[in-house]
């Protein structure tokens, strides 16, 4: 049975991706708040990533760091702190996670790490300055490590379209923000968190052990299409 360490599991696509697991595999989630998911394979920690101080762990088959943000605001008024802590959270808690856990990596099975971007990184979006610059980054991070922890350890990144959680409840917030969306995209929908957490699942799994470095665009055709 797989050790996979989920950074940022208790809600959105970090729960769905512990659901998606925890029968098959032994999960360790950590977040500020507890997970609602009970199982005997999930034992949590609850800390914040980006300030406390990490657990000892001796190996994990595979890591995948959630936590993120959705700051959308015209550039003048992003201020220099908007987009230092869309950087913390997206970026530098993620680098903070792959250092800290970097050993235990090394001493697992086929160890994969699972990252997240935006596809607003690729498409230029209004308003997603902040966020499309941090996840921008996290590209640059996947593509880099991919190189330099190779053979040893794949590192890939999702890059979701909207996604039906907390965090985008703003651009979902009616029926007709919703009908809007749905209608902005190529496939006629946007994703759920299930449709990320079988990507991440497969990213983590054997498949896909020939596959390092990349982004995978979860777009429902936004970025790949012009219909």
């Amino acid at each position: 049975m797989k050790t996979i360490l989920v950074i940022g599991g208790s809600k959105g696509i970090g729960s769905a991706i512990i659901t998606a697991l925890i029968d098959t595999h032994k999960v360790i989630n950590i977040s500020r708040t507890s997970p609602q998911i009970q199982h005997p394979n999930l034992s949590h920690y609850s800390l914040d990533v980006t300030t406390d101080a990490l657990p000892e762990i001796d190996a994990l088959d595979g890591l995948v760091y959630c936590p993120g943000s959705i700051n959308l605001k015209p550039i003048g008024r992003l201020s220099l702190d908007d987009f230092k802590a869309d950087f913390e959270i997206n970026v530098l808690g993620a680098v903070k996670s792959i250092q800290h856990y970097l050993k235990a990596l090394k001493q697992g099975t086929n160890p994969s790490i699972v990252l997240f971007s935006t596809v607003a990184s690729k498409l230029g979006m209004p308003f997603h300055a902040s966020i499309a610059t941090s996840k921008s980054g996290v590209e640059g991070l996947v593509k880099s490590l991919g190189a330099e922890l190779a053979p040893t350890i794949r590192i890939n990144a999702i890059a979701p379209t909207v996604t039906d959680t907390e965090l985008a409840e703003k651009i979902l917030r009616n029926d007709a923000m919703r009908e809007k969306m749905v209608a902005r995209h190529p496939l006629k929908k946007y994703l759920n968190p299930t449709d990320v957490a079988d990507m991440a699942s497969f990213l983590l799994s054997d498949k896909s052990n020939s596959i390092s470095g990349q982004v995978f665009e979860l777009d429902c055709g936004i970025v790949s299409f012009k219909i």
